[in-house]
């Protein structure tokens, strides 16, 4: 037999008052059968809950008190990686350590800008759900789709995953283990392209898939092109150098020069003077040209060519670049240079008006101004007018820096590359903003047209069956 007590009030620090007489309840018909203490309370409306033993909820740590030392731990982490890393990095000698550093950040910055475009995303699906904005509906999405919590929770494991590689890179070549260190940034995307192809229920599979689908509709435009078709192709043209360096990565692992310095001769497969390096920068602009031209295809409306030609812009910025390689200096002085800059800044003008006039459709920038028709996402995000003045603004600016990503032949700052395409993921996770924003309202007014021309259609039957009811 167990005793529990009852009649407790709620704002009493006592389990129950003096004198008051305990209830005994039978739990189970018979005594020690491992049904730990507990107690019911009464409320003012006479409702008995019951209340879990102290002992039990003095053992379950608070979320908070699990935040704090999940945070602790992260920390902790982050001073060991970089203590582990500064110290491997001093033993190598002046000469070899530049070097080694460039290749192994080739190796590690397409996955950390990954990482970082990952955690921005799910910030746009955070500000998307506090602003009530029903992105599941503009992208199609199943029920099951990653809510902007668990990308979070793929960003956090992703930042984890990948300075340890890179950590464990530097200390084992500088300890002497050279066949170990070749070996990280192998496995590392060996586990990145299994998690992707998994064919089993685990890993988010239906995302997962939901994204590999995206991506071969993206390659071969062989049906109507959707909105997150080409909303994940104008994503995938700011991470064209993050695919270049992929390229450069996987050819040296095919070529097992890794954790070697043989492969900064520029005429080596793998070299810096490599025809696939504009190829692959190129690829993003050629898919999204292509589903321009199918949807010109499919609809017949000319924007979609002047959006063809926007992309095309893009091709003389990264071949005229590429030829300073293949042509003498004095003619890429004389003739490729000015050409260079000219397309570059062709590009950055167009795009720029584009951006703004028909991806965020800010046409004369009259929404700045006035907002003709506001509605739940202008006053929640961008009810401001500074809002539209720097956004704009610094969408200005990053165009003209991406430039400098898309010419080959500055690649060899590749501090200042990384940092240029880190500007660039930024400005596309602002873009992105914008971008939905403006589909939303364009599914809003749509349905506010049926709504009306369905209104107008009742009417009219009513108007009918009165007349003919006047009429007999």
């Amino acid at each position: 037999m167990f005793g529990v007590l009852a009649n407790a009030p709620i704002n009493s620090p006592h389990l129950r008052k003096s004198g008051s007489r305990p209830v005994v309840f039978d739990i189970d018909g018979e005594a020690g059968n491992g049904v730990e203490e507990g107690f019911l309370q009464t409320d003012a409306n006479g409702v008995k809950s019951f209340v879990p033993p102290l002992n039990t909820v003095a053992i379950m740590p608070s979320p908070l008190m699990l935040w704090r030392f999940k945070v602790l731990l992260f920390f902790v982490w982050v001073i060991i990686c970089c203590k582990v890393g500064w110290d491997s990095v001093m033993r190598m000698s002046v000469d070899l350590r530049d070097l080694f550093l460039y290749e192994a950040f080739l190796y590690y910055n397409p996955l950390l800008l990954v990482t970082m475009m990952v955690w921005f995303w799910g910030v746009n699906l955070w500000v998307f759900a506090q602003a009530n904005v029903g992105y599941a509906k503009i992208f199609d999405l199943n029920q099951d789709h990653l809510t902007h919590r668990e990308i979070w929770k793929c960003a956090t494991w992703m930042t984890i995953v990948v300075p340890t590689s890179m950590t464990a890179y530097l200390y084992l070549y500088s300890h002497g283990e050279v066949s170990l260190a070749a070996s990280q940034p192998v496995l590392l995307y060996i586990a990145v392209l299994m998690i992707l192809i998994f064919p089993f229920d685990i890993f988010y599979l239906s995302p997962r898939y939901y994204l590999l689908r995206t991506l071969w509709r993206i390659v071969l435009p062989l049906q109507a092109i959707s909105f997150p078709d080409f909303f994940l192709a104008d994503i995938l043209t700011s991470m064209a150098k993050v695919f270049s360096d992929l390229e450069r990565s996987v050819c040296r692992m095919v070529h097992r020069q890794v954790a070697t310095i043989a492969w900064f001769e520029a005429d080596s497969v793998c070299g810096s003077h490599s025809i696939a390096i504009p190829l692959v920068l190129v690829l993003p602009y050629v898919f999204r040209l292509f589903q321009c031209l199918r949807q010109y295809k499919d609809t017949g409306e000319k924007t979609t060519l002047f959006n063809a030609l926007k992309y095309s812009t893009a091709v003389p910025v990264i071949f005229l670049s590429a030829l300073k390689y293949h042509v003498f200096p004095d003619r890429w002085t004389n003739f490729y240079r000015p050409l260079w800059l000219l397309s570059a800044v062709l590009n950055s003008l167009y795009s720029f008006y584009w951006d703004v006039t028909r991806d965020w459709d800010l046409s004369c920038f009259t929404r700045i101004f006035k907002f003709s028709r506001p509605h739940l996402c202008t006053y929640l995000f961008y009810g401001r007018k500074w809002v539209y003045f720097c956004v704009i603004g610094s969408n200005l600016i990053l165009r003209c820096t991406w430039t400098y990503k898309l010419s080959a032949h500055l690649r060899h700052n590749y501090l200042t590359v990384f940092a240029i395409t880190a500007l660039e993921i930024f400005r596309r996770f602002q873009w992105a903003f914008f971008r939905v924003e403006n589909e939303w309202n364009k599914l809003n007014s749509r349905s506010g047209l049926q709504l009306s021309s369905n209104d107008m259609s009742n009417e009219e039957s009513k108007l009918l069956a009165s007349s003919e009811h006047h009429n007999i």
